[in-house]
């Protein structure tokens, strides 16, 4: 989902754009795309060279972060010391018409942070060729948004493991078009042996399918990843315990709502957290629910509630007190706060190129990724679904599961002329639908996951 702001704002770092941007807390124009969205907050203002977290705050009153301070903030570093990096591991991303210019942008990213090219970057097509990038196509535009996202964080979280961007023609409108193509583009990379761990950050709320039947009908490729030993992420939302009603994105539901296929018990579902890290990517004070509604005036939150279409799975039985007899979403948070985005680098039209802030689940998933490879090198293996393992780890108090405090992702919305709230959930400190069990000690959850016995 985009939301797009007025600015401006100008300054020796930055480059401002009079119709996007951040100004005065309010909401504009939504764009226009389907059902299910790339999950990802853009602040439009284009940066000519890397601001440091005190210029994003002094400048446009948000901050803002590079994959060096991601990584510090994740322990990944201690990681990267033992050439634990991901080596010999596939990290996929599956993304609707991707970017003409990511492999470009790419290197560009990595030689504006210092980062090393990934072993292998392959694009591949297996469901039909895309046609051709339209910079007037919004909806082209928001998917190359989040392909440049994927492709970059997973690779700045794990440099050592190769990508594969897997792009597919059509774009999802609520399982009649593009899910079918996204299914079977999985199920393609999955039989062919291509991929350790697969990266989806898309979402339609289960409440917007025909029926739940027609959910059932398109798990084909996680019953085969879980068959496979391939691990499969999906992004849990980025509009609280709700998600958009309708295919421009302009209203939304007054109840809650969980999105798939982040609610598929074969899935991890990943939620979102707010960061608070100086310059250096310290911690100045400890994570939180990522909630950017106030900032943005609009139900912007990390997703999370019960899913309508599956019931609670053995994994989640020691938190049957939370989420009662249904399958709770998510199971584990990473960064995806506006307030706290992170620096993604494009080129590909439609837009000045340049380093923007991106925030919202569609980075959380990414980031997770990334550990997941790691964690695969370090095992000697795949380790499949994660799930069992997670929910162990946090209820054993294990170091690599950081509980989250604070923080809830209810959302508050103008809809016909009357307010509506859905309200969500509260950090705890223990398993809840705001964040699932907590956010990762990159570090040490490399290490528990590849100990598991998986």
């Amino acid at each position: 989902m985009r939301k797009r702001w007025k600015t401006g704002l100008a300054g020796a770092a930055l480059m401002s754009i009079s119709v996007f941007g951040i100004g005065g807390g309010t909401v504009t124009a939504l764009a226009a795309g389907s059902a299910v969205s790339p999950l990802v907050q853009v602040v439009k203002v284009a940066f000519t060279q890397a601001p440091t977290t005190s210029q994003c705050e002094a400048q446009i009153g948000i901050a803002c972060y590079s994959p060096v301070q991601i990584e510090k903030a994740y322990n990944m570093p201690s990681l990267y010391k033992k050439d634990l990096t991901g080596t010999g591991e596939t990290i996929a991303l599956i993304d609707s018409f991707g970017s003409p210019t990511i492999a470009s942008d790419l290197a560009t990213f990595d030689a504006t942070f210092g980062l090393p090219a990934p072993p292998s970057f392959k694009i591949i097509q297996p469901v039909g060729k895309v046609r051709p990038y339209n910079p007037k196509n919004a909806l082209m535009v928001d998917w190359a948004e989040e392909t440049s996202l994927d492709v970059e964080y997973s690779h700045a979280m794990a440099p050592g493991a190769n990508i594969l961007l897997v792009e597919t023609p059509v774009a999802e409108t609520i399982g009649v078009q593009g899910f079918p193509g996204i299914v079977k583009a999985e199920n393609y990379i999955i039989n062919h042996h291509m991929v350790d761990v697969i990266s989806q950050s898309l979402a339609a709320a289960e409440a917007s399918f025909p029926s739940a039947q027609s959910i059932l009908n398109l798990r084909s490729a996680f019953v085969n990843a879980d068959e496979h030993n391939v691990t499969v992420l999906g992004a849990a939302g980025d509009w609280g315990a709700s998600s958009p009603s309708d295919a421009s994105e302009s209203s939304y539901y007054t109840f809650r709502t969980a999105n798939w296929p982040a609610s598929d018990p074969l899935v991890t579902a990943v939620g979102g957290t707010q960061l608070h890290l100086n310059n250096a990517g310290v911690r100045t004070m400890p994570d939180n629910v990522w909630n950017d509604s106030d900032l943005l005036g609009a139900p912007v939150a990390g997703g999370g509630t019960a899913s309508d279409v599956f019931p609670r799975p053995n994994y989640q039985d020691g938190v049957e007190g939370v989420v009662g007899d249904h399958r709770g979403v998510p199971d584990i948070s990473m960064s995806a706060a506006v307030d706290g985005g992170v620096l993604v680098y494009w080129s590909f039209g439609g837009l000045p190129a340049g380093l923007y802030i991106v925030g919202g689940t569609s980075e959380a998933t990414p980031l997770f990724s990334g550990i997941v490879a790691i964690a695969d090198q370090a095992a000697g293996h795949d380790l499949g679904l994660l799930n069992p393992a997670l929910y162990t780890l946090a209820e054993a108090g294990a170091p690599g599961i950081v509980p989250i405090s604070t923080g809830d992702n209810t959302v508050s919305f103008e809809q016909g002329g009357k307010d509506y709230t859905v309200k969500g959930y509260v950090a705890d400190g223990g398993y809840t639908m705001a964040t699932g069990v907590g956010t990762a000690n990159g570090a040490a959850l490399v290490s528990e996951l590849a100990g598991s016995g998986k």
